[in-house]
């Protein structure tokens, strides 16, 4: 009676989970494009959204049975409305291992943060974090599972450290002999590819791929691209299952259902942030410390240049201790910038930044990150130290753009080969 039961149980787990993918190609929980993210509201999407594969249950659940299963997860990992940890347990899938990426397992943590390891209170499964001294899993870790998943909701831009993080575990799993499956998801960017490639000795935690600033992948893409060009150390390769988006290519519009991380808490700021990110190498703000970041520009030297004005302040979780903290800033809001301009043109969007470094009145300090723990290095986030040189000197677009090439033509022919979608 007591199999017949867990029989029962699991078949009622599984077709509450169907219903919930068959309702996710008819309306997706939506960032809103105000001040922060407004979890209670839906919008209808077309009849043919695109459907994760972290939906598509009917697709994996069969291949979890009997397997010691390690997971690397945020809080984008759903299935429908629900963690996909909770889900997979509520079926019956024997998770014994979260991992956990920058911001943690809840994507809690600020910007950088270090995450201490943990046990999740919901579900009683260890959680390690692979952000901080332990990029990957260990030997011992793999050795108690037989099969990683990947679900993370990534931006499609080198600096976002999920595809860092996509890589460490890659080669652990290669390295054990471990199969990796990936419930892949859209690239809310994946129509932009551009900006300049990675140059070697730029390599670092916000840049390890010889890749543009925007690459214009899936994760699994991603993936395969790892595996084709022989990243792993030893060109290692590690064994991939893929469970493809439903309804998906890289033109298909894609409004985000969480937040996939604290400060970018918007859709408009998840479709901005390959434009702006760069900004972080600069003494502009990007409104860290207000619950605008990565949608508004300023800083106190430009008063008398831009009209808008905030005032960064001191925010647990997102921004303790943002640049300018307590300073009035001048300078662009974008919340309502028509994104529709990005996707036509295609290309990143270099005017904002040539313009500000024009407008500011200390040239000298606008890239010296001596300045502030809270300004990055520039010559990292732009993956070339060209790009600096090119706006101080005041090179046209035009010439900058040229000067990306070949290498950006060379990466677009090559992406080609690990399209997964159209």
């Amino acid at each position: 009676m007591k199999s017949i039961s867990t029989l029962l149980c699991l078949t009622l787990c599984i077709c509450l989970f169907s219903n919930c993918v068959n309702s996710s190609s008819q309306k997706t929980p939506a960032i809103t494009e105000g001040d922060s993210l407004n979890v209670g509201k839906n919008t209808v999407a077309p009849a043919k959204a695109p459907v994760t594969g972290a939906d598509q249950v009917s697709e994996y659940l069969d291949y979890l049975k009997g397997k010691k299963i390690g997971i690397l997860v945020n809080q984008t990992s759903i299935i429908g409305k629900t963690p996909i940890v909770d889900s997979l347990v509520a079926l019956g899938v024997n998770v014994v291992m979260i991992f956990g990426p920058e911001h943690g397992f809840r994507g809690t943590a600020s910007n950088g943060d270090k995450v201490s390891d943990s046990v999740d209170p919901k579900t009683g499964i260890p959680a390690i974090s692979l952000y901080g001294k332990q990029k990957k899993p260990s030997k011992e870790q793999m050795a108690g599972i037989d099969l990683m998943i990947f679900d993370i909701q990534d931006v499609g831009a080198r600096f976002y450290t999920y595809i860092n993080t996509l890589g460490h575990v890659m080669e652990a799993c290669a390295e054990t002999n471990k199969e990796m499956l990936i419930l892949d998801r859209p690239n809310p960017n994946g129509f932009l590819v551009d900006g300049p490639i990675l140059e070697d000795h730029l390599r670092s935690g916000i840049g390890m791929y010889k890749i543009p600033v925007s690459h214009g992948l899936t994760i699994a893409e991603f993936a395969q691209m790892i595996n084709g060009e022989g990243w792993l150390p030893n060109k290692m390769q590690c064994k991939l299952k893929i469970i493809k988006v439903a309804n998906y290519d890289h033109q298909t519009p894609y409004t985000l259902p969480i937040m996939p991380s604290p400060n970018l808490n918007t859709q408009q700021s998840v479709m901005l942030y390959p434009h702006i990110c760069m900004f972080e190498g600069t003494i502009i703000s990007q409104g860290r410390g207000t619950y605008m970041p990565f949608t508004i520009l300023g800083a106190p030297l430009l008063k008398g240049k831009y009209d808008f004005v905030f005032k960064p302040k001191s925010i647990k979780g997102m921004s303790e201790s943002p640049l300018h903290i307590n300073q009035e800033c001048y300078g662009l809001d974008l919340r309502k910038y028509d994104i529709a301009k990005l996707e036509k043109a295609g290309k990143l969007n270099l005017a904002w930044i040539m313009d500000m470094y024009k407008a500011y009145p200390d040239k000298a300090r606008f890239f010296d990150m001596s300045q502030s723990k809270q300004m990055g290095n520039f010559d990292k986030l732009a993956g070339t130290e060209n790009l600096k040189k090119q706006i101080i000197a005041g090179v046209s677009e035009e010439e900058i753009r040229k000067s990306w090439e070949p290498g950006l033509g060379n990466y677009k022919d090559m992406r080609k080969k690990y399209l997964i979608y159209p």
